[in-house]
């Protein structure tokens, strides 16, 4: 998410419309009609093969790996090795999945995945969770190719999890990693769980450098960790051998997943109702990042943060599920920084610096989605200004169905909710104007990860957490000019967004208008 410049609950949910988008406007295009034949694919995939012939050629960085268990002596069950899939919903371009069949290939043992599917996470809607079994149908017909067994387990992971190692008489176990609390306390019960002669590893699959190689603190900002993570770029980023065809079977095949099945089991909310402009999978997450980098990544630098212009990569649901590698991203951006070094530089720092920033934040703050989590001096000003007067005071019905007195907000609201995104600058202005909106910091912040982790594809997200905390919290900031309400936290308003792009006609896309609110005025 990119900064501005300086000068600068529960009600009735609205109905969930499919839109359709023009071409021009900011969405991805996978879905409407693919403009990049599979020749990109293919050279994707000779880049592996040219890496390495598989993972055992490979000089496999061991720092990506933490080892969970008291030994990493593999047993001698002879059942296989286990990938427990979790944040990385990928078979290529895994380090998790690569690390697993290394050890795989090493002991000459079977290899096998396991998906454990929950029937609600953390009030997510048919929205995330449909995008989420495409990708993982995709996930199982590309393991079934390699003679990778994929288990779709249905349940909590600290049963399903010892119960599939048992039953399979696995000999070690490799897990992905994940900051966020809920995902962490998967992988604690599930170390509990296991038996003590089972070895068992995470491998951070998500961050180009290890969450825990690039920094053993919480960084106070991009500048404290931008060059702790250049300086291991060498090391780090490097090009992906292939997951190969697995030369040991294993004489257990795993159950042929009933997607329907799995679907019906679910017991989430369906009226935020999938999105139709977006194609799930790995395939399309590639195909999408080759039209960024031929079409939009020459505007990236200059137009990222004017909504009306097509220059935003748009893969952060690909991103959030991990259908698509940030490393491949970044390999693949950098082959134009001949062409195109501006927004090269600034794609690199907001996927590279800034995400991985927000990975840094929620692992080393518990409280990385409430207000203890933000530095004192925010903590103190925003309790200073607690009890001023509000220039409204909305209810959260009225900022769930996108009725205020502000157009641009509503249009951003409206753009959240039938689409499943909120273009990245709009997101800094929605959250902050929650804050100026409602009687407490601690309510703001509540509503705008609700509204956020309801709507977007890519709630529930590292990133998601600290764009809301960087909004209302001032996390990775500083302190400004004193004003009401906001105190020292960075402020925007309407006129700042009219400044930098067309805002009229970003309210007319999506045919918003004003509400208006007895006894408020507006600029």
């Amino acid at each position: 998410m990119s900064k501005p410049d300086s000068a600068i609950g529960s009600s009735k949910t609205p109905a969930a419309k499919k839109l359709k988008l023009e071409t021009s406007d900011d969405e991805p295009s996978s879905s409407r009609t693919p403009s990049v034949d599979s020749g990109f694919l293919a050279s994707v995939e000779l880049k592996r093969k040219q890496c390495a012939g598989n993972i055992l050629e490979f000089k496999f960085n061991k720092k990506r790996c933490r080892l969970l268990s008291k030994s990493m002596d593999l047993g001698n069950f002879g059942g296989g090795v286990l990938y427990w899939m979790s944040r990385e919903q990928r078979v290529q371009d895994n380090w998790a999945l690569l690390y697993a069949q290394r050890l795989a290939l090493k002991m000459k043992l079977p290899l096998h995945v396991c998906f454990c599917l929950v029937p609600t996470f953390l009030g997510a809607t048919i929205r995330q969770f449909g995008f989420m079994l495409k990708g993982l149908e995709e996930v199982e017909a590309e393991c079934q190719k390699l003679q990778i067994e994929f288990h779709l387990l249905k349940g909590d992971s600290q049963i399903c999890v010892p119960n599939l190692i048992k039953k399979l008489k696995l000999d070690a176990v490799v897990a992905d990693f994940s900051p966020l609390r809920v995902p962490l306390s998967w992988i604690e019960k599930v170390k509990e769980s296991i038996p003590e002669d089972v070895p068992f590893c995470q491998v951070d699959a998500h961050n180009i450098v290890p969450v825990w190689v690039a920094s053993d603190k919480q960084e106070i900002g991009a500048r404290t960790i931008r060059k702790k993570i250049h300086d291991k770029l060498d090391e780090f980023l490097t090009d992906f051998p292939a997951v190969v065809t697995h030369p040991h079977p294993s004489q257990t095949k795993a159950k042929h997943v009933d997607w329907k099945a799995a679907n019906a089991y679910l017991e989430v909310d369906r009226t935020v109702e999938e999105v139709d402009w977006i194609t799930p999978g790995t395939k399309s997450g590639l195909l999408e990042l080759s039209n960024f980098c031929q079409k939009r990544l020459r505007l990236f630098g200059e137009k990222r943060n004017d909504p009306n212009v097509a220059a935003l990569s748009n893969l952060s649901p690909w991103l959030h599920f991990g259908q698509l590698s940030a490393q491949r991203c970044i390999l693949e951006v950098k082959e134009y920084k001949a062409k195109y070094a501006k927004s090269v530089d600034v794609y690199i720092e907001e996927t590279l610096i800034r995400r991985e920033l927000s990975d840094n934040f929620c692992f080393y703050n518990p409280n990385y989605d409430n207000l203890k989590g933000a530095a004192n001096w925010a903590q103190e000003t925003l309790d200073v200004h607690k009890k001023d007067k509000r220039p409204a005071l909305l209810t959260s019905q009225q900022l769930e169905e996108g009725k205020t007195h502000d157009d641009l907000w509503n249009a951003s609201q409206i753009q959240l909710t039938r689409t499943g995104k909120m273009h990245g600058f709009l997101r800094m202005y929605w959250a902050k104007k929650i804050l100026e909106w409602t009687e407490t910091p601690e309510e703001a912040l509540r509503l705008a990860i609700y509204l956020n982790d309801r709507y977007s594809l890519d709630g529930r997200d590292p990133s998601g957490y600290v764009g809301c905390m960087w909004s209302i919290c001032g996390i990775h900031d500083m302190g400004w000019k004193q004003r009401d309400v906001f105190g020292k936290i960075r402020y925007m308003n309407y006129k700042g967004c009219q400044r930098k792009f067309d805002v009229v006609a970003f309210v007319q896309r999506f045919g918003a208008r004003t509400y208006p609110i007895k006894g408020v005025k507006y600029e």
